[in-house]
């Protein structure tokens, strides 16, 4: 059906948003130009997969629910927490259910169950996933933190009080150890 691509293409061109909206909480630690949320979601993907291989989750999974974990964001833009106290936290479900409302009905279903099972937290892909996205932004912490940004400890600590997987705790306890250019060395 020629409107079943027309859905996808315009979803496509909704998505590709993500690769300028900023992740606006760095701009409060002084990061003049903070990662995309689109890079965000791609470290934040991968770490997945690697944090769900060493659990014995599904790492495709894992993933892939990390890879949907932020698309609302393309109609609510990333909200700092600074933002809570003033706003009602926008149900995630409810932004992709809108956002997916005129896919194709394979393609809104797929899209739809994955942000469900992430947002649920009932799966050891979806907690994977769910400590993918704080661990990546421990990581990009200390990256800015390495590069001269000294307000970020409380991404670190906030990161590090969140994970759930045994995995994750023993990744983010290397990190705060470790040179962001210690992969140079090997």
């Amino acid at each position: 059906m020629p409107e079943d691509a027309e859905a996808i293409a315009a979803f496509g061109y909704e998505l590709g948003l993500l690769k300028r909206i900023r992740r606006t909480g760095w701009w409060h630690a002084g990061v003049r130009d903070p990662e995309s949320v689109a890079e965000h979601t791609m470290r934040t993907a991968q770490l997945a997969a690697l944090i769900a291989a060493e659990e014995g989750a599904d790492p495709a999974r894992a993933a892939f629910l990390a890879l949907w974990h932020d698309t609302q964001e393309t109609r609510t833009g990333d909200l700092p927490h600074t933002a809570a106290a003033y706003l009602a936290k926008p149900e995630p479900r409810r932004i992709t259910a809108d956002q997916t409302e005129r896919l194709p009905d394979r393609s809104r279903n797929m899209v739809r169950a994955a942000v469900d099972e992430y947002e649920s937290r009932q799966t050891l892909e979806a907690l994977c996933a769910k400590d993918a996205d704080k661990l990546e932004m421990l990581l990009q912490a200390i990256e800015y933190r390495d590069i001269g940004v000294s307000r970020v400890d409380g991404w670190i600590d906030s990161a590090r009080k969140d994970l759930r997987t045994e995995t994750s705790r023993r990744i983010a306890e290397a990190a705060v150890t470790l040179s962001p250019l210690v992969w140079r060395d090997r």
